[in-house]
């Protein structure tokens, strides 16, 4: 016991010193400073105003704070670490090496006083509070000096902020001010509230948008002026909008679109080339100058919204530029519009496409490692034609293989291998009986695909896995995606199983499921809703819904009925059921570089007609890097069933469920560099639907609540820009497989045990992030 408190107190004796020598470290940066400068430490503001509610002048105070310049190294628990590494690298004699790349990548230069212009400053935070609307702002700057460390502090004292007492908007003769007039309901600018110079520039572009969207191709928000008057009333400011007299006269007109030129196989490097007149080609309204007929005509015509004569504007503008570029075949989109020769009042439409590479190759790697102690390899060869069928369809041809082994634990030896194939083809369009036309930037497709996969886990069995579906991929926009398969047929076949595996089978009933012929075939549907994509959000959200509708009219037809009547097809019975599954993900920004993220998995699956268990590839799993991580995957449940220790000893099977509930939140803060740090909890389990014989414990109940599982750990995460590397340490904090009012283990925690170590420390190393 004395020599576990002496390494215990040795060990704390070594973590202090090391801590006192950073600290030390830490405030040495000052001697290294230029003599007669000092280290600026940063700048603060305080707004004195007695009018003004609490919470606007702390939320005016850091908006102005966040206009200071320079700003200050950064800090680390009150110290500045990346200060401390430049000083100590000291000037490398050649720009390589390890000190150069200390100093100047892991470094951070001193932010100098004499780089402070305080003045400017104030200038800074007089112009953004007067154009808040308190004018007459008086702002001061003074300095406060300590052991050769300087802050600057800035008071600023406002007036009264004025309020926009009335807003009228162009009253002349033109058309366009007439428009104008009619979207004033949809104004930026409100009577009662506060003047905003910010708001004034915002309303200033909206109009200018509006008259995008009726024909005024030349207008720019810069011919709207905005006249303030605050001469009269008691802090209040009227607003009138008018249209410049300097405004060009194009600028005043509405355009029309006349000829539509089309360039699809146009060349950066040599734009002047002469076409021949049998390289010109006339479509509907569209005028094709093309070489080598690289496309369709057709092509263009479900590709560009503008149509000769129709008024120009804004929203077709750039959906037909995001439609070339959503293609996927045009590495450069340039559009010009001229006015017309012939027709006042009109303009010419250019389209200048630059193609991608037709054919490309490319070839994927892949590493991996799991918390069951699998490691392994993956390769995927694809080759890609980008106009497949000169309709600017995709057909993708790929081989992949891998292999998984797992170097110790209960499964050593029995490694898993795959090889297969795919082919795709994927339309840039609806391919349905009748007309279906999108308004949408983004591309809808078409997508058929055949698959093949031969997967062998050596001592157990094989299995022959064939694929086919199709169906159709769209977005809404940037928040809003489908997928909807009509037809999503897939055919599993069983070979090689091993008399080890059989033996498995008669004390665990459930594997057979695992090697049965299998006919699942059926729609399904995925819907997919995020705003992650908006970094300025506080709380951000993902959604994705999926259903899956297996054999359920072919059931209803033929009055399948398991186990009466079961129907089969080829001789191989089909499946039947309805399985939902919804993922939900909430991102709360708390800092520039922290967050905290959460994630709540709901799944269900009913087998019934033809079925009374769902398809073992289709039911639910928890555990392993992307899930609960403090349990190896596919280990953990169902409910509070526990592995028989016969079958443990010669093979860990998979665990899976008809029912599914997980729940994961983490905190992510960066510390340095690349390197982000985590630190998380994990809760859920899954369950079967029906009770189970051959697995007590495993079905639902009203008590399922106590058999939920829980985990928790921390990680580190290496952001390569390209990738990023993921390490997770967890222990699990309550494991259902105990016998109830046992199963929090948080008592038994040990981490001087090895045994304990080994049993219930587990290392997860994965790619990207788990959510």
């Amino acid at each position: 016991m004395n020599r576990k408190h002496n390494y215990i107190n040795n060990h704390f004796a070594n973590y202090f010193v090391l801590i006192s020598l950073f600290f030390v470290f830490g405030c040495s940066n000052t001697k290294y400073l230029p003599e007669g400068d000092l280290l600026y430490t940063g700048g603060s503001v305080k707004v004195k105003d007695s009018i003004m509610k609490k919470k606007d002048r702390k939320a005016l105070q850091t908006e102005l704070e966040g206009l200071l310049r320079p700003k200050p190294n950064k800090t680390f628990l009150g110290l500045r670490p990346k200060l401390w590494f430049y000083n100590i690298a000291g000037e490398p004699k050649k720009d390589k090496g390890f000190r150069y790349w200390l100093r100047n990548k892991v470094g951070e230069e001193p932010v100098l006083f004499s780089k402070v212009d305080l003045d400017y400053n104030a200038s800074v935070l007089r112009n953004f509070t007067e154009n808040r609307g308190y004018f007459k702002t008086r702002v001061s700057a003074d300095s406060t000096v300590r052991n050769k460390r300087v802050t600057a502090e800035y008071t600023v004292v406002p007036k009264k902020q004025y309020i926009i007492k009335s807003v009228t908007f162009p009253d002349d003769s033109l058309k366009m001010s007439k428009i104008i007039a009619r979207s004033s309901r949809r104004s930026l600018l409100k009577v009662g509230k506060p003047y905003d110079l910010d708001v004034i520039k915002a309303e200033r572009e909206r109009i200018d948008a509006r008259l995008k969207e009726k024909g005024y191709y030349y207008f720019n928000p810069d011919y709207l002026l905005a006249k303030v008057d605050s001469s009269k009333g008691d802090h209040e400011v009227k607003i009138r909008l008018v249209i410049k007299d300097e405004t060009p006269v194009k600028a005043l007109r509405a355009y029309t679109i006349n000829n539509i030129f089309v360039y699809p196989n146009y060349s950066l490097g040599n734009d002047s080339m002469v076409y021949r007149k049998k390289n010109i080609t006339q479509y509907k309204d569209f005028t094709i100058i093309d070489t080598a007929e690289t496309f369709k005509p057709r092509v263009y015509d479900r590709t560009i919204y503008f149509k000769k004569g129709d008024v120009y504007n804004r929203t077709d503008h750039n959906l037909t530029l995001n439609r070339f570029v959503n293609l996927g075949t045009f590495s450069f989109v340039k559009n010009e519009f001229k006015p017309s020769d012939s027709i006042d009042n009109a303009l010419d439409s250019y389209y200048y496409l630059t193609l991608l590479p037709k054919k490309f190759i490319r070839v994927e790697v892949i590493g991996k490692t799991n918390s069951a102690s699998y490691t392994g390899t993956e390769l995927n060869l694809n080759w890609n034609n980008r106009n497949f069928l000169r309709g600017a369809e995709l057909f993708t041809a790929s081989i992949f293989g891998g292999a998984d082994f797992q170097l110790g634990g209960v499964n050593k030896g029995k490694n898993i291998y795959k090889l297969g194939g795919e082919v795709s083809l994927t339309w840039p369009r609806f391919i349905t009986p009748f007309n279906i036309e999108g308004n949408s930037e983004y591309v809808p497709r078409t997508k058929a695909t055949i698959r093949y996969e031969y997967q062998k886990r050596t001592q157990l069995y094989a299995l022959n896995s064939f694929n086919t579906s199709f169906g159709y991929l769209w977005k809404e926009n940037i928040r809003k995606e489908h997928q909807l398969n009509i037809v999503d047929v897939t055919y599993v076949s069983p070979n090689h199983v091993t008399p080890e595996y059989l033996e498995d089978i008669e004390q665990d009933a459930a594997l057979g499921k695992v090697i049965e012929k299998q006919l699942i075939f059926g729609p399904t549907y995925n819907y997919t809703y995020t705003n992650t994509m908006q970094k300025r959000r506080k709380n951000t959200i993902y959604f994705n819904g999926e259903l899956d509708l297996a054999g359920n009219l072919t059931g209803l037809i033929t009055g399948a009925d398991y186990p009466n009547k079961v129907k089969t097809i080829f001789d191989v019975p089909f499946s039947q059921y309805v399985k939902i599954k919804s993922d939900f993900r909430h991102y709360l920004k708390l800092g520039k570089e922290s967050e905290l993220a959460s994630r709540l998995i709901v799944g269900a699956g009913f087998a019934y007609g033809n079925s009374n268990t769902l398809p073992a590839s289709k039911q639910f799993v928890v555990g392993g890097t992307n899930s609960i991580r403090a349990f190896r995957a596919r280990t953990l449940g169902p409910g509070s069933y526990v592995i028989p220790p016969t079958t443990n000893d010669n093979y860990t099977p998979d665990q899976s469920a008809d029912l599914k509930l997980e729940f994961n939140t983490e905190y992510r803060a960066k510390l340095f560099s690349i390197v982000r740090g985590a630190v998380f909890l994990d809760a859920g389990n899954i369950w079967l639907l029906h009770a189970d014989p051959n697995k007590p414990g495993a079905e639902i109940s009203k008590d399922f609540m106590k058999e939920i599982a829980i985990g928790a750990g921390a990680g580190l995460r290496f952001d390569l820009s390209f990738l990023v590397l993921r390490t997770d340490l967890a222990i699990p904090l309550r494991n259902p497989a105990l016998p109830d009012g046992q199963r929090w283990v948080i008592d038994d925690i040990n981490f001087g045990s090895s045994s304990w170590r080994k049993d219930n420390l587990i290392l997860n190393i994965a790619i990207g992030y788990p959510f």
